[in-house]
């Protein structure tokens, strides 16, 4: 379990040392440990498929009430947890304490959604067109699931991958970021005094090349639903389609902001910085270009510059810290290429551009932003995943959709306007899978589906009762009198 800040697997109802540890580190404040957790060896990732694959027959066919206690008990500790969880969250990922609470909060409310959820599954009977022959058609658990999980929302994603796998009736072994395992631990803790039988759910922490990889090509395996990168999701997706494994994948994004001429200009600022900036940028679904109409251009770059200015970086545990660190040196050093692409593309640098000195040493940036950019520059088309957007002027709202569309990407998309009829239309014509009007690009609900389109996700969507596409399979069976 835990041993002097030692953390350890999950796996088959026990806690399993692993073959090596890796240090996690707060920063925020780079002296500040949290924790070494276990790095699982390929012997223990298979012991995790295999308990997962023993513990199926048993589970997916077990009764919907108590499938819904194990969850519902899941999702009532989080909450009742929320600040020390939240805690946890901000020393690992860099988010600021609300927003990490928030993001606890949320992970809670998902367990308790697909708690309810195992209590409304449903089908079909219908007549079939032959005399004296009946249809069911039901949904049955897909098998052993594997749910790679992202650093960027360490405790959220992880819940709503496994809550409704677990409350369809797979088996599960998570495998969550190496960079932040410790709220990823401190679920699968809670979830060890659930009630969940042994093999249920197993948790193997460790490198995606080891890990990741096992899951992805074990034919135990019946379907892996990945988080993160385009390149890493694309491998897995030819992976799966290979041995012809269900696969689900969420990916990257470079959401719009679409700025018309009749926005509200302080709303659309507010918005747009909530968009870009917050969260220190690291959500799929931030915006970080700003399509904006000629006739607000020159006031919305010089509104934004402005409300930059109060926009406060600093620990991420600390009150009145608005935006918290980048979450390690290697991201901070993607962050600073792009800040120096932008520039070298001739991009003028409205506000940024730089380092933040703070009261501890971690990886701090100020909040950036260019105009006099164009669509074909990299930080206008390449997902920088940092605090650092740019604007783009265009004559109208059909160049400015057009342009919104121009990506491989399509998650999020946002429109700022007061006119019914452009939001009417960029809802219907915005080619991404979530669409914003006078709304942040990022924040969603956890009872909607989740999910984009494009380069941004393949697979059915995440979330909500649409989560049951990927973790169910179909059966339809005929019955005669």
């Amino acid at each position: 379990m835990a041993d002097s800040k030692r953390f350890d697997n999950y796996i088959n109802g026990e806690w399993v040392a692993g073959s090596d540890y890796c240090v996690n580190i707060n920063p925020s404040e780079l002296t500040d440990t949290i924790g070494e957790y276990a790095k699982a060896d390929l012997t223990q990732v298979h012991a995790a498929i295999d308990a997962a694959r023993a513990a199926f027959a048993g589970w997916s066919t077990s009764g919907i009430q108590a499938r819904h206690d194990s969850l519902d008990k899941v999702g009532t500790e989080i909450l009742a947890r929320r600040e020390e969880l939240g805690t946890l969250l901000a020393r690992e990922e860099g988010k600021t304490l609300p927003e990490a609470i928030g993001e606890v909060t949320r992970a809670g409310n998902i367990f308790k959604f697909f708690a309810g959820e195992t209590l409304r599954l449903s089908g079909d009977y219908l007549s079939s067109v032959r005399p004296g022959v009946n249809v069911e058609v039901t949904r049955e658990a897909l098998g052993v699931v594997g749910l790679i999980t992202p650093w960027n929302f360490p405790i959220a994603i992880p819940a709503w991958k496994v809550a409704p796998a677990l409350a369809y009736g797979n088996c599960v072994v998570l495998k969550p970021a190496d960079l932040v395992p410790g709220c990823a631990w401190a679920l699968a803790e809670i979830i060890s005094r659930a009630g969940f039988p042994a093999g249920v759910f197993n948790l193997v922490m460790g490198s995606g090349r080891v890990v990741g990889d096992a899951l992805v090509k074990s034919p135990k395996v019946d379907g892996i639903s990945f988080t993160g990168s385009v390149d890493v999701g694309r491998q897995i997706a030819v992976s799966c389609v290979s041995r012809q494994a269900k696969v689900q994948l969420e990916m990257g994004g470079k959401n719009p902001q679409i700025i018309l001429d009749d926005a509200d200009l302080k709303q659309a600022v507010e918005l747009s910085v909530q968009s870009a900036f917050y969260s220190t940028g690291q959500r799929c679904t931030a915006s970080s270009r700003f399509i904006v109409t000629a006739g607000v251009h020159d006031k919305f770059v010089d509104a934004m510059a402005e409300r930059m200015k109060s926009i406060k970086v600093g620990h991420a545990l600390k009150t009145g810290t608005d935006i918290g660190p980048v979450v390690s040196q290697a991201q901070l050093e993607q962050d600073m290429k792009y800040i120096d692409i932008g520039q070298s593309e001739g991009a003028r640098l409205v506000s940024g551009g730089g380092l933040v000195t703070c009261d501890t040493e971690g990886y701090y940036l100020a909040p950036t932003l260019f105009a006099d950019s164009e669509a074909a520059m990299r930080i206008s088309r390449e997902e920088i995943f940092g605090p650092v957007a740019n604007v783009v002027r265009v004559a109208d709202y059909d160049a400015a959709l057009a342009m919104a569309n121009d990506t491989e990407f399509g998650l999020s998309a946002g429109i700022a306007t007061t006119s019914l009829k452009y939001a009417n239309h960029f809802k219907r014509h915005s080619q991404a899978g979530m669409v914003m009007v006078n709304l942040p690009t990022a924040g969603v609900d956890y009872h909607v589906p989740f999910g984009g389109r494009k380069g941004s996700s393949y697979g059915s969507r995440e979330q909500g009762r649409y989560a049951q596409e990927f973790y169910t399979v179909v059966k339809t069976a005929y019955v005669g009198s």
